[in-house]
Parts: C-alpha cells; structure tokens; sequence
C-alpha cells in the first residue's frame, strides 16, 4: 500500500467555501467507520479511533463529516473526545433524519420535533454552541420537505446551526428545498463506478453548491484503465478514484473514511496526485 507521513499533504486539494464563507480543504474525512460492525456500537479499537481523527488534522484536513446516527452518537461523541476543543479552522458537520433499529439498519424519521430534538442532542455530544454544517440525512417522504427544511432553517435563525445541506436527493428536491432556506451542500453516492447522481453534480457545479460524495472509492471500477493509471503513480486504485473526483468539479469535496491510520494516510495521498488529459479521458472523465 502506498503511504505518507507528510504534513498537510490533504491542502493540495485545494478548497472550497461552503455558502461562500466556511473555508474547507476540499479532501476531507468521513466518520462512520469509527464504529462498530454495522455502523452500530463503539468501533474495536477505541485509541486507534481517536489517533485516526487526530492524523487527520495533522495530515491538513479540516472538515469533518459524521451523524446522529453512526453508533448511534458514537462517532460525535469521538470526534469531540478527540478534538475538543476544536481548532478555529475545523469544520465539523452533522445529521440527522435516519433512525436506527440495529447494525445496518436505517429508517428515515423526519417529523420537525424529532428533527430539532437531535440537533440540540448533537450540539451537546459534540461539544458545541453551533454546528458548522446540519444536514438532512434523508428525506422523509411522509413529511412534507418544507417542514423538515423549514425546522432546520428555524434551528439557524437561532443560531443553532450555521449552514443546511441535504443528503441524497434529486435535482427537483433540491430545487424545492432551497425555496424554503439556502442550501450549502448535498451528499448524494457518488464515484468512479457509480455516477448516478451525475445531474446534481452538474447543477451543483453551476450553482456553486458542494458536493459531497458519500462511499466515493468503494465502488470504483477494477477494470485496465484504472490499473494503469495507478501504476503510472505508483499509487492505489483508490488514490486514483479519490484524485479523479476532485478533478471532476471544484465543489467536489470527498469525505473517503476509514477506522486506520495507516488507510488515512493512503487516502489523504491522493490530494497530491496529478492526472493528464489522457489518463482522465481513459477514465472516462466528465469533468471540466
């Protein structure tokens, strides 16, 4: 595996302002799999959770994005053991909407007290008198979306939050959403392998929304083109799937996650890789 151990490497990423003045480095880090089997419970090895989180600070990364319901308040809870108090730099976003019966199992609830009780539950598990970013983790289809957005939008008038995204939705949702409170950010599945979400990422583009790929290396195509490029850098199909989705737009910010610091490290490498026209036209880039 190819790793590194300098400092900063993920700032080579570049940045993005999320709602024109949250500066974040544009590789971030995503923390669901501090946890247990299933995305339930505390992870196996507690102190190499908090040294991942610690790294990723070290390695130049400065947003960190978690939920509610990764342990459930498992990983919230880490994130505040490990880096509270925060550096001034660091942006940590949140959700809430998907409820948890057990490991791997998810089920939306967004009825606005539900959706205000676990706001005020993240700010104290995570140390906080206002989260940087509160997203919808998904929408419920028996409330109606003005009324989910509508609660966040009331959570930011009192200064409870300070920016609203959303997660995997549609063009249209988003369209419908942003009648309701500006949205800053969207986190649909996005990677190499799986580019349904390809519009919204367009629409994002144009509109200057960011775009926040949950799952962005696991379902990278294995296939030639891939190996190649990868082996040109010496680098990881991975670190290759990570370095062409920034290529693709500049409110790309991928959040890839791991329970190691050794995998950060390989992942946090990719900031650094730089692609030619040619090795981006094989992979079928669609970016600009």
């Amino acid at each position: 595996m190819t790793t590194t151990t300098q400092e900063n490497i993920a700032r080579a990423s570049g940045t993005f302002r999320l709602g024109g003045d949250l500066e974040v480095v544009r590789l971030g880090y995503g923390a669901m799999r501090i946890t247990g089997p299933g995305i339930w419970g505390p992870p196996a090895d507690h102190d190499e959770a908090v040294r991942v989180l610690r790294r990723a600070l070290e390695l130049g990364i400065n947003f960190i994005d978690t939920a509610d319901s990764y342990g459930p308040n498992v990983s919230e809870e880490l994130i505040a053991e490990a880096l509270h108090p925060y550096a001034d730099d660091l942006v940590v976003a949140t959700k809430a909407g998907l409820t948890r019966q057990g490991p791997d199992r998810w089920v939306p609830v967004g009825r606005p007290a539900y959706l205000r009780q676990q706001a005020e539950l993240s700010l104290r598990k995570l140390k906080t008198d206002r989260i940087d970013l509160f997203q919808l983790h998904r929408i419920d289809s028996d409330v109606p979306i003005e009324d989910q957005v509508g609660e966040l939008k009331a959570l930011q008038d009192e200064g409870k939050i300070r920016h609203i995204g959303l997660s995997e939705v549609s063009v249209d949702e988003l369209v419908a959403a942003q009648a309701v409170a500006p949205i800053v950010s969207v986190q649909n599945k996005f990677s190499l392998g799986d580019r349904a979400s390809q519009a919204l990422l367009d629409h994002c583009t144009t509109e200057g929304i960011g775009f926040i790929p949950w799952r962005p290396v696991a379902d990278h195509v294995d296939d030639g083109a891939l190996q190649a490029v990868a082996e040109a850098h010496d680098a990881t199909p991975s670190q290759i799937a990570l370095a062409w989705l920034l290529h693709l737009s500049p409110v790309m910010v991928p959040i890839p996650g791991t329970s190691t610091v050794a995998h950060l490290e390989e992942n946090t490498a990719a900031a650094a890789i730089e692609l030619t026209d040619d090795e981006l036209s094989a992979l079928g880039s669609t970016g600009s």
